[in-house]
């Protein structure tokens, strides 16, 4: 499917990406200003990370990692094929595949395992089913490592607010009908 959805910065900056079928991407100028603030401060960039793209669609949140910083990996899940299929396609287009884990599965029902060694989770659930991204929050929230951050897109008609005994709100900003949450897991008293 040609778009106008686009690496916004780094190695791969310009690179059109492909999308799957009835996909709904995050515009680029959202893209751009929540990458502006997860490197204000908020992401270590000088150490080796983990970033799990939870349901990647194009992987353009994932793609965009790999683009800027090159000591970063990352784990795409997606459970519809088709997404797989342009995760794959995405990544071979980019040469970046050995820095790369596409999994087709369910990221609510596989939440500890790939929550494990991620230090920065994206999670952009279809709007029409944002249940499902209060659930993984949830279930991230038990198994995440403290100082994990985790990046939650939601529409702002289904805002929902996480569990803030487990989760910091390190920014709340609303660009058109999306919604950015980045969170930080808080040490266990």
């Amino acid at each position: 499917m040609d778009s106008k959805l686009q690496i916004i910065s780094g190695q791969y900056k310009g690179r059109k990406l492909r999308l799957p079928p009835d996909a709904r991407p995050t515009q680029n100028r959202a893209r751009i200003a929540l990458f502006n603030m997860l490197e204000s401060g908020i992401i270590d960039k000088s150490a080796e990370f983990t970033v799990w793209d939870a349901f990647a669609g194009s992987g353009a949140f994932g793609l965009e990692c790999l683009s800027r910083y090159s000591n970063a990996r990352v784990i795409f899940t997606d459970v519809a094929p088709t997404s797989v299929r342009t995760v794959r396609d995405n990544l071979a287009m980019l040469g970046v595949g050995a820095r790369a884990s596409i999994f087709q599965a369910d990221a609510v029902g596989n939440a500890q395992k790939f929550t494990e060694n991620a230090d920065l989770i994206f999670i952009d659930a279809p709007y029409d089913e944002y249940e499902l991204g209060g659930a993984l929050v949830a279930r991230i929230g038990r198994v995440a490592r403290p100082g994990t951050i985790l990046v939650w897109e939601q529409e702002t008609k289904n805002a929902i607010t996480p569990d803030e005994t487990v989760w910091e709100i390190l920014r709340d900003k609303t660009y058109g009908r999306a919604r950015f949450l980045i969170l930080q897991k808080k040490e266990v008293v």
